[in-house]
């Protein structure tokens, strides 16, 4: 259970640090606005 918590947290940061290097337009393009980053990595 230990490991797939850390593969968990991984996958989370990877999907922030993603999302946060779209521009303001791509975000957009996505129906994404910057607040909702974390929530949406959070889900994954």
């Amino acid at each position: 259970m230990f490991m797939s918590q850390i593969r968990a947290y991984f996958r989370y940061r990877a999907t922030v640090t993603e999302l946060s290097r779209l521009s303001d337009r791509e975000l957009d393009d996505l129906g994404i606005r910057r607040f909702q980053i974390d929530r949406i990595a959070r889900r994954r």
